[in-house]
């Protein structure tokens, strides 16, 4: 069995890079906000103080704990942001995000396996923004994947290597859908993401050809995808045929993220697509609108995986919710109100979601036997692992202004 845990979009830049202990330059072009620390002011408008300087372990908060309980082999997270000094602001962008390189301890402390940047904010200082994110990554021991310095580095999968044998194989790529410019595609000699020509089948046979042309025996094969809008809960029918058409050419985990909130997950042949993780780390809160999403609340992703058939023996999402800029455990009612959204909005992909009275979320195939009636399903996880301590949800404030950051 190979244990993976996923966290959907990781967003240290803008208002939490400038809690930790090294803030880089505050100044922002965006209409509603002219510095990061606008941001942070929402935050303790609506949640309460914010110590400064925070350490670095501070924005992930009881997540840390738990990974450490559940221990998962393989850590992946879809880092969304860029890691630069540099001024140079997108001039397509309205909203840009940079975390600064000595405040890269902040990621580490997650110790992610993986760092997925085919997403619509690291290039949001420019291919020079780009190339310090990835020299920085490089330097702190965090494996990117795509993108890169030209087409091919920005195509290189990342494969993780299992204790007792046997790899997780990482490959990520990105959508138009989510608000990736095209012009931020990696090119023969010019820095970018992999970004892909659509969403047609020639386009998945495409990342499927490279999945087997890397693939041995033993590998656990993973592809993340940045796709999709902010908020809502359907799947188009062209999001669901790619993620088939991966998974019947051999894929065995989709991980897809860019939505600010949960999206429905499907169990399709016996393997996890993933449609929307949802944020995990960000400077959202007290920003209004779209409240009815609840992106307040977050969920960590831990899947168990069968080495030799990619099949889901059984998938554990743990409710957090973000308080103060830092992750701590959602309240019972707001686990209760996680599983019963996502159970309703994945029922008509054949997936049901259901609160288990440890507190976490499992999932399963419509018409499947219930965990009580097979042990297999899902490793026990302990009181003492999740470490669950419910904490009440304040809500969120409508504070006045029209701070926006969830343009693309």
């Amino acid at each position: 069995m190979v244990t993976l845990s996923l966290c959907g979009d990781v967003m240290t830049g803008r208002g939490v890079d400038q809690i930790l202990p090294h803030p880089g330059d505050p100044r922002l072009r965006e209409p509603h906000a002219p510095g990061a620390l606008s941001y942070v002011a929402l935050a303790e408008a609506a949640s309460g103080p914010i110590p400064r300087p925070v350490d670095y372990a501070w924005p992930w908060g009881e997540a840390l704990p738990v990974l450490a309980g559940l221990a998962p082999d393989v850590r992946l997270i879809n880092l969304e942001t860029s890691i630069t000094r540099s001024s140079d602001f997108d001039p397509g962008k309205t909203v840009h995000y940079r975390m600064s390189p000595a405040n890269i301890a902040c990621l580490a402390a997650a110790r992610p396996d993986v760092c997925v940047l085919a997403n619509n904010h690291v290039l949001d200082f420019g291919r020079r923004g780009l190339t310090e994110t990835l020299d920085t990554l490089a330097r702190a021991g965090l494996p990117a994947v795509g993108a890169g310095r030209d087409c091919a580095a920005a195509r290189r999968p990342v494969p993780v290597t299992l204790a007792g044998g046997g790899r997780v194989v990482v490959f990520a790529c990105g959508d138009r859908s989510s608000g990736i410019p095209p012009g931020w595609a990696a090119g023969d000699a010019r820095p970018g993401v992999d970004l892909l020509a659509g969403l047609r089948t020639g386009d998945a046979d495409q990342v499927i050809a490279r999945v087997r042309a890397t693939r041995r025996p033993g590998d656990v094969t993973v592809v993340s995808l940045h796709w999709g809008s902010n908020w809502g809960y359907e799947v188009g029918s062209e999001q669901a045929a790619f993620a088939h058409r991966l998974i019947e050419g051999g894929v065995d985990l989709v991980f897809g993220h860019s939505s600010h909130h949960p999206r429905p997950l499907e169990v399709y042949r016996g393997k996890l697509i993933l449609y929307g993780c949802g944020d995990f780390i960000d400077d959202y809160e007290g920003i209004t609108g779209y409240e009815e999403y609840r992106d307040d609340l977050r969920l960590l992703y831990v899947a168990q995986v069968r080495r030799g058939t990619g099949e889901l023996a059984g998938l554990t999402m743990v409710p957090l919710q973000a308080h103060r800029m830092r992750l701590r455990h959602a309240s019972a009612a707001d686990a209760r109100w996680l599983a019963a959204t996502l159970d309703r909005v994945s029922a008509p992909l054949r997936t049901r979601v259901a609160l288990e009275p440890d507190g976490v979320l499992t999932a399963r195939p419509a018409g499947e036997v219930e965990p009580d009636d097979d042990a297999s399903m899902r490793e026990p996880i302990s009181a003492e692992r999740i470490a669950h301590r419910p904490q009440g949800h304040k809500g969120v404030e409508a504070l006045g202004g029209d701070v926006e950051p969830r343009l693309l």
